[in-house]
């Protein structure tokens, strides 16, 4: 219904384009209110010639009392397109005073609000079927989205906004007719029943959804099997655990060419190290070159787990060279970390373009390497495997170390030392180029995911630097993003914090201080862990449904108040929300939250099966409950040796919870012996007879 609505008003609107006079790029600075923000993506759009506003109370406030359309345009600061869409239109004195005269006008950074930008994308999704970014979107006065789309050419966009002031001039009754029906069903997409069926978990489920989509598995190049291509690391990350938590031959192959891939592709950058946001052919080859802070932290985290298991020396190096980068182009001193580094740099000749900062020429190469050249064109494929456009080469593998060496009659030590100096050279010289623009703001939710980044690397690679990392980001999210009243904010830039929470927020952080406690034993982060928990159930939890809503009581009300339970490439924020509630259930014997999270599992169960992979953090939830899940508390003096033991195992399905001393936890309470360590495994309330030595604990899991 909403596409073939969505359908006339399109053709109505974007198909009745003339012939223009081009007008003049603006000659003169503009100012508008966006001057004020500290949103980067914001502050670009500040000397626009649209009279840009931030959205606010006042700024709705004015198109109500005005009557006028609202034009909304969403989108983020590494966003490539984003910069085409301005530098077309939004930077044009023609497409100004169009958009001036006849619009209330509002730039949104989709990642300062998340929820905003959830409304109206769902909203074009609807319409169009589609949706990215930007995001641009025409509502009534009171916010109600009546069209949108997303990146628009510039005769495209004018006639489109000439034509649908034209309809609410004319015809205004359809545009608030259409709203209202737009309105029910953007209410509908984010809504979850409550599940009145009898919770079963079961492993069969579980193969069977895999089972399904395994039949887009790309078994050549890995991923899935189209182009472009996402890493999508929490899919992959449950993918890994089933597959050696269950002893699955295939999927281990499929999952290990995936991350060898990926690693060896050139969404990996093979100088600086991280990776780009994803690639747009199958090959991993080309990546849209910006790098995002939540899909870094996220990918530590899955190589560090696939080396524990593998002991592949690929995927320590990724984790090595991912966390040098983030801690050189993502780290402010205070030990925050910025959102994202923009896929646009300028070229030698002044002109932005995407991966300038990244790419290389033939004879740049050959100029730097000289003799090394050959190798290293062998290495990286300087040849047509590993051409892009316009003579530019981005940097990518199909071969082994073990068959580069074989070829060149080289050691371990002395690939290694050449590999060395090729990046550091290589890396020298691309710093002196015009960097890529950096999204300086510092959002709580991206920051925990890479606590949980560094956490996880410091648990297998034993670096106690990641440690000291994840705990001074932590200690800020204490300091500085955690109010009096207990709630979060979301964002932090220029020393000042705002925005008031999302679950987002509180499911990440929740985790991460969980991640922390699990490293440390230092019990603030547990009980800090659960009084945002209480938190979140105060003002953000649905007593119909038992899921938890994307925004707080306290916030001002959008077209709808939605929830998050599909996972994409950060996982649903109800779904880490249920891991984390499973966890603290044990932690403090809290039935409630056992329950809580049992139920928002069994509601999204009947989706899973839909398209399993939108559901990975559920499924691997669910592998908790429909297997063993273990409790490991270890009492004694010699506890942090024996965590340490402890993690050097591959062990996905247990909790850590321990003490030197005596401690009144529920699973500590009354364990402590004198001058012993001792571990003890429990399962369902039932514990085995304590031990010792750390390998005959794993036993008693193993078994």
């Amino acid at each position: 219904m909403f596409k073939t609505i969505a359908t006339f008003l399109i053709l109505t609107i974007t198909l009745l384009s003339c012939k223009r006079q081009t007008s003049e790029q603006m000659t003169h600075k503009y100012t508008n209110d966006l001057i004020n923000e500290t949103s980067p993506y914001l502050l670009q759009h500040a000397h626009n010639p649209v009279n840009w506003k931030p959205w606010n109370d006042t700024t709705l406030k004015e198109a109500k009392d005005s009557n006028k359309l609202i034009l909304i345009s969403i989108g983020y600061a590494a966003c490539h397109w984003c910069h085409v869409m301005e530098h077309e239109s939004f930077e044009d004195s023609l497409v100004a005073q169009v958009m001036n005269k006849n619009f209330i006008n509002i730039k949104v950074d989709r990642e300062e609000r998340p929820d905003v930008d959830q409304v109206y994308m769902n909203a074009v999704q609807l319409m169009t079927g589609s949706g990215g970014w930007p995001l641009n979107v025409i509502a009534l006065p009171d916010g109600r989205p009546v069209w949108g789309g997303t990146y628009f050419r510039k005769e495209q966009w004018i006639s489109a906004l000439e034509q649908i002031t034209k309809v609410y001039a004319d015809q205004p009754d359809k545009l608030y007719e259409y709203a209202g029906k737009l309105e029910e069903g953007i209410k509908t997409i984010d809504v979850v029943q409550l599940n009145s069926d009898e919770p079963t978990f079961e492993i069969n489920f579980i193969e069977e959804a895999v089972n399904q989509w395994s039949k887009g598995f790309d078994n050549s190049m890995g991923g899935m099997n189209r182009a472009p291509k996402f890493m999508m690391p929490n899919n992959l990350h449950f993918l890994l655990r089933q597959a050696y938590q269950n002893n699955d031959e295939k999927l281990q192959e499929y999952v290990n060419l995936t991350l060898t891939k990926i690693a060896y592709g050139g969404v990996y950058d093979h100088i600086g190290g991280g990776f780009s946001r994803y690639s747009v052919d199958a090959k991993w080859h080309v990546p849209h070159f910006e790098k995002m802070l939540y899909d870094n932290a996220q990918l530590v985290s899955l190589y560090s787990d696939a080396y524990l298991i593998t002991k592949n020396p690929l995927y320590e190096r990724v984790v090595k060279e991912t966390l040098a980068f983030v801690n050189r182009e993502l780290t402010d001193e205070d030990g925050t970390f910025f959102s994202s580094l923009d896929a646009d740099s300028n070229t030698p000749e002044g002109e932005l373009e995407e991966g300038a900062y990244y790419v290389w020429t033939k004879d740049e190469l050959q100029s730097l390497l000289k003799e090394d050249f050959d190798l290293f064109s062998d290495y990286y494929n300087i040849n047509n495997y590993g051409l892009w456009e316009k003579g530019n080469y981005v940097l990518i593998r199909d071969e082994s170390d073990a068959e580069i060496m074989e070829k060149f009659k080289l050691s371990t030590d002395k690939l290694e030392d050449k590999l060395s100096t090729f990046k550091s050279q290589l890396l020298e010289v691309r710093e002196k180029r015009s960097r890529p623009r950096l999204d300086d703001k510092v959002l709580t939710s991206w920051n925990a995911l890479m606590i949980n980044g560094y956490c996880d690397a410091y648990r297998v690679f034993g670096n106690a630097n990641y440690l000291q990392v994840a705990l001074k980001n932590a200690n800020f999210i204490l300091n500085k993003q955690l109010r009096p009243d207990g709630g979060l904010d979301h964002n932090f830039k220029n020393g000042k914090s705002s925005i008031n929470g999302y679950l987002e927020d509180y499911a990440a952080t929740i985790q991460a201080f969980l991640n922390i406690y699990e490293n440390t034993l230092d019990q603030k982060w547990l009980e800090n862990a659960r009084n945002l928990t209480n938190y979140a159930f105060d003002h953000f939890f649905d007593d119909k449904t038992k899921m938890f809503f994307f925004t707080s009581d306290e916030d001002s009300s959008l077209v709808t108040r939605s929830m998050e339970y599909r996972d994409n490439v950060i996982p649903a924020s109800n779904s880490i929300m249920a891991k984390n509630l499973l966890k603290l259930s044990h932690y403090y014997d809290n039935d409630a939250y056992h329950k809580t999270s049992i139920t928002m599992l069994n509601n999204v169960k009947p989706t899973i099966s839909e398209y399993p992979s939108s559901f990975s953090n559920w499924l691997d939830l669910m592998l908790n409950y429909a297997d063993n899940y273990y409790e490991v508390a270890i009492v004694g003096e010699e506890v942090d040796q024996k965590i340490k033991e402890l993690n050097s195992h591959y062990l996905p399905n247990k909790l850590i919870i321990g003490s030197s001393t005596e401690n009144d936890l529920p699973l500590l309470k009354n364990r402590y012996v004198e001058d012993r360590t001792l571990i003890y495994v429990c399962v369902k309330k039932a514990c085995k007879l304590p031990v010792s030595e750390v390998d005959e604990a794993v036993k008693l899991i193993a078994d």
